[in-house]
């Protein structure tokens, strides 16, 4: 699988992870109503942008809910989970590279690909 393609990640979610920087990283998230995120923390920050629809994002104690043309930042390993509350669309950008995700699509980010 290469950048740029849809990877179905549960019934209800697809990602597609674009091309990367040295230490910076997006992808898109798809989300169908109620899909969910589970619980997760990582070392990167985060920021999550909906493109359009409306989520709510579980962050460490607190419950925060996003709709279209907002934006959140998640510090580094703070606990975190979404729900989809309709049908969304969120840009999620990562530093350093989620080497994880990019693996999992085996991918390499831009600078390698390009040398």
């Amino acid at each position: 699988m290469s950048q740029g393609e849809w990877q179905q990640i549960s019934p209800s979610i697809r990602r597609k992870i674009l091309p990367s920087g040295k230490q910076l990283m997006s992808m898109l998230v798809e989300f169908k109503q109620g899909g969910y995120g589970p619980e997760h923390a990582h070392p990167h920050e985060q920021l999550g942008y909906v493109v359009y629809g409306k989520i709510k994002m579980i962050l460490g104690d607190e419950d925060v809910v996003l709709e279209t043309g907002e934006q959140i930042w998640v510090p580094s390993d703070v606990p975190h989970s979404v729900i989809a509350l309709e049908d969304s669309l969120v840009l999620e950008v990562f530093t350093p590279l989620r080497e994880d995700l990019l693996a999992s699509m085996h991918v390499t980010n831009e600078t390698e690909m390009s040398s």
